[in-house]
């Protein structure tokens, strides 16, 4: 079974910084696109970044220069270095992610898996 763990979730005051991590587990054959999504109290998810195979990286307005995402592919983790925080930043954050997994008999299939969520609180 793929999945995707976040961790490094928490409370932060305005201005502050975290490192929020996404490791994808299983039988893995590969990680494509990865990214990064965040969801508000009665807002809709919202992309916050993305990053390709390859690194490129893709960011929401809100975020440049703030935020970094980056992958390192031999551990098929994700990371977003979160800096400057503000209070509109608290969000529940989620990874995803397109991955190529090996079945038994040898088979791959396409998956696109979500995290559980990891609650970021920005608050003095």
């Amino acid at each position: 079974q793929v999945q995707l763990v976040e961790s490094g979730g928490g409370l932060v005051q305005p201005g502050g910084s975290l490192r929020l991590s996404c490791a994808a587990s299983g039988r893995i054959v590969s990680v494509n696109n990865m990214g990064w999504y965040r969801q508000a109290p009665g807002k809709e998810r919202e992309l916050v970044a993305s990053i390709t195979g390859g690194g490129s990286t893709n960011y929401a307005d809100s975020v440049k220069g703030r935020f970094t995402i980056s992958r390192d592919n031999a551990k098929n983790t994700m990371y977003l270095q979160m800096n400057s925080l503000k209070p509109e930043d608290t969000a529940v954050y989620y990874c995803n992610a397109e991955i190529v997994d090996l079945l038994f008999g040898g088979r791959r299939r396409e998956l696109e898996v979500w995290g559980q969520g990891t609650l970021v609180t920005v608050s003095s």
